[in-house]
């Protein structure tokens, strides 16, 4: 059974929390187990939603929207990157360069559950492997292959870049973009943002 999404209240909204790692098909077709309880619940209550641990694209949030607003008429809230990201609360995208950066060296492959932040940069000595997340705030350099979560520039920065011996992953994200891998991509890319988009060259 799936089990990506959490389900909590405080007294002033209702918290989706989201697993960072999980697949949108996935997400939807829980979502669409849980809603029949949500219904109920929202019988007696107009309290806000907040959808909260992981960062969707722009079409995922229509998708998730649509889906929860066709069975409960209630305003929903997703959590940008300054909400996910527990480095630095920060509402606007900035540019430092990254050619030069205080670096973090992870000298062995990363399993899933394991989770590395550094406010500068990091390189990891093997593999991300799906499951495991790496967040910094410069440039992620993988000597293995990516699998797992990788999120560079996390506290805004449009510099920095992603690199690793090749890329199997639905997703990367650099500052407050999110681009979506369509297959695997060998020959140690290089993920950079050029004209407000991620590039993989």
């Amino acid at each position: 059974m799936l089990n990506n999404i959490k389900i909590s209240q405080t007294t002033n909204e209702i918290i989706l929390n989201v697993n960072v790692i999980a697949d949108i098909n996935e997400i939807m077709e829980e979502l669409q187990s849980k809603l029949p309880k949500l219904r109920d619940f929202y019988q007696t209550s107009t309290i806000p939603m907040r959808v909260t641990g992981r960062l969707f694209t722009e079409s995922e949030i229509k998708k998730v929207k649509a889906a929860i607003n066709a069975e409960i008429p209630v305003e929903i809230k997703f959590d940008d990157i300054s909400d996910l990201l527990g480095l630095h609360a920060i509402k606007r995208t900035f540019e430092v360069e990254t050619d030069i950066s205080e670096t973090k060296f992870i000298q062995n492959s990363l399993r899933s559950g394991h989770r590395e932040e550094y406010p500068g940069s990091i390189v990891v000595c093997g593999d991300v492997n799906f499951g495991a997340e790496v967040v910094a705030g410069g440039n992620i350099m993988i000597l293995g292959a990516l699998r797992g979560v990788a999120h560079a520039g996390a506290n805004g920065n449009t510099m920095a870049i992603i690199s690793a011996n090749n890329i199997d992953v639905t997703q990367i994200r650099i500052a407050n973009l999110v681009r979506e891998v369509g297959e695997k991509v060998d020959k140690c890319p290089i993920c950079k943002i050029e004209k407000n988009e991620i590039i993989i060259v």
